[in-house]
């Protein structure tokens, strides 16, 4: 039995993708679906779990992204689904709703943290500033649209509860040992330490998976590898080259 994660499927089997859209035209995205599947059922038994951190589905509400939860449902394991920026599907506030209606088949993290042995996996979305930066002549950043960072921060102190809710939900229940699962990255590139790598220090957890930064300029946008004693992975399936990735045994 392992833990493995992956991020970034970008599903759209009832959806159109706009002529000269990225994915269209990006080599790494050809018939990803596919090799997504066989490599999970290369890789993955039914005792083992997959967390998928978000952006599952370029649907635009629940009915047109049916597809695409079946697909994720048809894999082997146990699924755990994370929101991502692109998940229109999925209403904060309705996660139980999900999750009763997907019963047996997946399970929805939000506002709540699912056991993994004497692990738990807890999470948010998250959030990060993405700019516009105004650079120079050379490609260093200068400057940044203000008002845009002052609404992202608005929506990292938001989210930064939402992962609080989650953590102490876990802490109440007895668990001691965490995984944390964002979306966005936890830092920006402005950023060396984040409200995200606060909380994560805070709760000792051991690790922090996100995805979000997809596309090679992307991959290095933020923290990789050990800080301050917490271990940081990015999943984005682009960058994993669609194989998920072990997290735990």
């Amino acid at each position: 039995m392992s833990l493995y994660a992956i991020g970034d499927l970008h599903l759209h089997f009832q959806s159109e993708l706009k002529i000269g859209h990225p994915q269209r035209k990006d080599k790494a995205w050809k018939n990803h679906e596919e090799k997504f599947r066989k490599n999970c059922a290369k890789l993955l038994t039914n005792d083992d779990t997959l967390v998928l951190v978000g952006d599952h589905s370029w649907g635009k509400n629940l009915d047109s992204c049916e597809a695409d939860l079946r697909y994720i449902a048809g894999l082997p394991g146990r699924k755990i689904l994370t929101r991502g920026n692109h998940d229109m599907f999925w209403d904060a506030k309705k996660t139980a709703a999900l999750n009763e209606r997907y019963a047996g088949r997946l399970e929805f993290l939000q506002n709540n943290y699912y056991a993994y042995e004497d692990y738990a996996l807890v999470g948010t979305k998250g959030f990060t500033f993405e700019g516009p930066f105004y650079l120079d002549r050379r490609g260093r950043i200068v400057g940044w649209d203000e008002k845009n960072e002052e609404h992202a921060k608005k929506i990292v102190a938001r989210e930064a509860e939402r992962l609080r809710i989650s953590f102490e939900a876990a802490k109440a229940d007895g668990y001691r040992r965490f995984v944390m699962f964002l979306h966005y990255p936890p830092t920006s590139i402005l950023e060396d330490e984040s409200r995200f790598t606060r909380i994560a220090e805070e709760y000792r957890a051991e690790q922090v998976v996100y995805a979000h930064s997809h596309g090679e300029s992307r991959f290095y946008d933020s923290v990789l590898g050990e800080k301050n004693g917490v271990y940081y992975r990015l999943v984005s399936g682009d960058f994993l080259k669609w194989m998920p990735v072990k997290i735990l045994d």
